[in-house]
């Protein structure tokens, strides 16, 4: 019997797609003022509401959406971002956007 192996590496760092749909997703709505003041000044946006963005694109994200991506706040990110899980409804609609597949939703994060 063949062993089973175990992907950890997560669709998300293929992808990017949600930190590229639209700038008004990225907004802080349960962070504390102690949260957002870990996020460096620069990332946030003028109105301190929600990440800065250059267009739709998330000034967190590196790389090419479809194909290398990650956040260079991946530990202090907003909470909107922690809860976009690979496959679910926010994930599916920024990947359409993209011209990129859907995820079956049973991704690991």
């Amino acid at each position: 019997m063949q062993p089973r192996t175990i992907s950890t590496v997560s669709p998300c760092t293929s992808c990017g797609a949600c930190c590229d749909y639209d700038a008004e997703w990225p907004r802080f709505w349960t962070e504390s003022d102690d949260e957002i003041a870990l996020i460096p000044p620069n990332l946030v946006n003028e109105e301190g509401t929600g990440m800065a963005c250059d267009g739709n694109r998330c000034q967190a994200l590196v790389g090419i959406v479809g194909e290398a991506t990650q956040c260079t706040i991946y530990g202090v990110r907003p909470e909107v971002c922690r809860s976009c899980m690979p496959g679910d409804e926010a994930c599916t609609m920024a990947r359409e956007a993209w011209g990129l597949e859907p995820l079956d939703g049973n991704e690991e994060e």
